[in-house]
């Protein structure tokens, strides 16, 4: 490929409206992932999924959204994010539609795998085209801000939309709705600005595409397999094994090849490597935070899918008072540092007053403080993170960055949720066990809270682990204009 020119951009003056796309579009791949967590028991019920295949409605999505990101982000660097953006978009409606039509097992599976497919192209995208439509500092720091909190919020809002179509529609509507969201989307080809066209015709890193898929697809199906085998069964195991060594393989063979996959230069900064470990190990928080609570919510509390959602929304306002309101004004101020660490640690505090819960903690007592402490950190962490992923690199660059940014957060939150859960299952076990004698309905639900509350404490250890080091790693100083570029991207002081 050769190099992209390098006379600063043209400020695009619709930016603004580009962004209300680009957030429709990201709040789409988001929102896909608890809509159909939530709909999962109806479309069980009406297809007749067993309860052992039912898992693969949601790892079909998973394995194919997080091993085709670093293709799909360099596809959009090779032929354009525009069209990229515009084919990933129409795919992921048809393929909704495809699944809100399903008839059986078999075509729902093949349904939520082309979702994946298509979201893979999506999302690089989307981050990308965010990152070269803002270039001045505190333009870019406010659509980020406003980018972060739909990426840490959205999965909140997912859950109120999904109780509601799933309690007074159906189950299907939880796919049909991406189309009506992918349709105003689509709008956007009108005020997205040309393509960058390379010259010359675009040659794929082959080798590296498939280790990087297969190393990937190992890891995400080994922790998918581990939530129901155990983390020592063999195949979790091989699995593991595997992927670590075709991914070890990818490494290698980027840093001999002319036209890399993943050029190392984008993970060599160690802002920007900061920033991907901060996301991928932030979401371990969130997704404990989804997934346990509305367990907690639902089976102890007995709430309906609709109020379970609801009770969610103070973490989706807190999110955007961290992402929107605090951190996108101190982004053009501070070091990311200052607001990514300081982010973990108040997401990890929040994570930790949850280990106490019980079978009767109120809803105010024992949720509301800490939803509203994790949404805010995770704001904090999200803005930066996301605004840095994809901060200093050559605009040839950007898809790549911008899928690596999303693969971090699809792999982590895979692990950890294959991890949390285990952690909390085999505690359930052990105490259900110890108290087989005296087994009554409130037993069985602090078995489940005592298993919840191990994997908090867990959660929270990770989450203060990550601010350790990203404290460490992130030595970004503060922004300051790049000299001589009206418009141009702020660089740090010491790239500046």
């Amino acid at each position: 490929m050769s190099q992209l020119s390098k006379s600063p951009p043209e400020v695009n003056p619709r930016r603004w409206l580009a962004l209300v796309f680009i957030g429709l579009a990201q709040l789409m791949i988001v929102l896909d992932i608890t809509v159909v967590n939530i709909a999962l028991p109806s479309a069980q019920k009406d297809l007749g999924i067993s309860d052992g295949d039912r898992q693969w409605v949601i790892t079909a999505y998973t394995l194919a959204f997080g091993s085709l990101l670093l293709l799909g982000g360099r596809i959009a660097d090779y032929t354009g994010r525009k069209r990229t953006f515009l084919i990933g978009l129409l795919g992921f409606a048809g393929a909704s539609a495809l699944g809100g039509a399903a008839s059986g097992f078999e075509m729902l599976l093949s349904a939520r795998a082309l979702q994946g497919g298509f979201a893979a192209l999506l999302a690089p995208a989307t981050l990308s085209l965010l990152a070269v439509n803002f270039t001045e500092a505190r333009e870019r720091a406010k659509a980020f801000g406003i980018f972060g909190a739909i990426a840490a919020g959205g999965g909140a809002i997912g859950l109120v939309i999904g109780g509601l179509l799933t309690e007074y529609l159906d189950w299907r509507w939880c796919l049909y709705v991406n189309v009506p969201i992918a349709i105003v989307a689509a709008i956007s080809w009108s005020v997205l600005p040309a393509d960058t066209r390379t010259e010359g015709r675009a040659r794929f890193d082959i080798p590296g595409v498939l280790l990087a898929v297969g190393g990937l697809v190992a890891v995400v199906y080994g922790c998918s397999e581990a939530e129901s085998k155990g983390w020592d069964s063999r195949l979790v195991t091989g699995l593991l094994i595997l992927g670590a060594v075709l991914l070890v393989a990818f490494v290698l063979v980027e840093r001999s090849v002319a036209r890399p996959l993943l050029p190392p230069r984008v993970l060599a900064d160690r802002t920007r490597g900061s920033a991907y470990l901060a996301v991928g190990l932030s979401v371990v928080g969130m997704f404990a935070m989804f997934l346990f609570l509305t367990y907690y919510m639902q089976l102890v509390k007995g709430y309906s899918a609709l109020l379970t959602g609801v009770a969610f929304l103070p973490m989706t306002g807190a999110v955007l008072i961290g992402a929107g309101g605090v951190a996108s004004r101190l982004i053009p101020k501070v070091p990311p540092r200052p607001l990514v660490a300081p982010g973990l640690l108040i997401a990890a505090a929040g994570v930790a007053l949850l280990v106490p819960l019980d079978v009767d903690s109120s809803y105010a007592v024992g949720l509301l403080l800490p939803e509203l402490l994790v949404g805010f950190g995770m704001g904090l962490v999200m803005a930066p993170a996301m605004n840095y992923a994809t901060h200093g690199v050559e605009e040839g660059d950007a898809g790549i960055a911008s899928a690596t940014v999303n693969t971090a957060q699809q792999i982590g939150g895979s692990i950890g949720t294959a991890m949390l859960n285990t952690i909390a299952t085999s505690v359930t076990s052990d105490y259900m066990a110890s108290h087989a004698w005296q087994m009554t309905p409130r037993t069985a639900k602090a078995g489940l809270v005592e298993g919840f509350s191990q994997a908090f404490v867990v959660s929270s250890l990770i989450l203060v682990g990550a601010a350790v080091v990203v404290a460490l790693l992130m030595n970004t100083p503060r922004p300051v204009r790049q000299p001589g570029a009206e418009g141009a991207t702020p660089l740090p002081a010491h790239m500046g």
